[in-house]
């Protein structure tokens, strides 16, 4: 969830840990009254998919409202917007409010539509007198044309802080079915330029709508955490606790880390920058691996 406040559109080397982001219809009450108890660390207002045309101008206005209830135990506050100008216009007039920290971008395919969103974003922010630069994007990448130009979408603007694959909308958008052999490519160049931008890569290898087989998403889940995923959205509370476990480090992994820094402080001191542990050569690209999983415990 975020735990700091970005102070200027310059501060983009900010990232929130997000495990598990859950999508939210924001035009049915009982779903976001009770969203705040489901543990994740972000919760998605949809105004986009889930959301009927004719309710969608009711579920803007109810945006104040909802933000500050889903957000009651901490967590991050996101809405998705509509893709179309005049829906996204409106989207961008309700949700640019104190209380939301970041909007969920669809079917993104290039950076001067981050620019043209986060101009609108920012003239919004200046007249509410919001601080400028808060809220930040999570771009979803749906479409193959969008995968030409990831790297000019992940470092776009500064505002942008997260990258994801949408399965189901570029599964179709290429013809196919939303499977392994279809989406790992697409995956993994989602996560390389979102890795490269300093972003966090949102996302796992399969269909997001799968919610009968827990097993299968929990090995998928851990699967996309060995391949450097940082967190998953999640469309049923369900998905939540699967998330936030499998891209937490375990215990054993914590202890390693823990190992592997107390060496390497007693390898400085003694003039080495690789050394061995356990058997085993350690050097600075492991040590890093080692700081950043007791990064993500609070334990560095």
């Amino acid at each position: 969830m975020i735990t700091d406040t970005v102070p200027a559109v310059e501060s983009a080397t900010y990232v929130p840990r997000w495990r598990s982001l859950l999508f939210v219809p924001a035009h049915i009450p009982r779903f976001v009254e009770t969203a705040h108890e489901r543990g994740a660390d972000g919760v998605i207002l949809d105004l986009e998919d889930s959301v009927p045309q004719d309710q969608k101008a009711g579920a803007r206005r109810q945006l104040p409202e909802s933000a500050a209830k889903v957000a009651r135990k901490g967590a991050s506050v996101l809405v998705r917007v509509n893709r179309s100008l005049r829906a996204l216009a409106a989207d961008l007039d309700a949700a640019v409010i104190a209380g939301v920290d970041a909007l969920v971008l669809p079917k993104t395919d290039s950076g001067e539509w981050i620019l043209e969103i986060a101009h609108a974003v920012s003239e919004l922010e200046r007249e509410r007198n919001l601080p400028q630069g808060r809220i930040r994007f999570l771009a979803q990448i749906e479409t193959p044309g969008a995968l030409q130009r990831l790297a000019g979408i992940a470092s776009a603007h500064p505002r942008m802080v997260a990258m994801a694959l949408g399965p189901e909308d570029f599964s179709a958008a290429v013809g196919g079915a939303p499977e392994f052999d279809l989406l790992l490519a697409p995956n993994l160049s989602v996560l390389f330029a979102a890795r490269a931008a300093g972003l966090l890569p949102m996302g796992f290898v399969g269909s997001i709508s799968e919610l009968s087989d827990t097993s299968k998403l929990r090995e998928a889940a851990a699967r996309a955490r060995r391949l450097g995923f940082a967190g998953a959205l999640a469309i049923h509370p369900t998905q939540v606790a699967i998330f936030n476990e499998a891209f937490s480090p375990g215990a054993e992994e914590v202890e390693w880390a823990r190992a592997v820094v107390g060496a390497e402080i007693d390898a400085a001191a003694r003039g080495l920058s690789a050394f061995s542990l356990n058997g085993r050569m350690v050097d600075p690209p492991v040590v890093r691996r080692a700081y950043e999983i007791l990064s993500l415990t609070g334990d560095n």
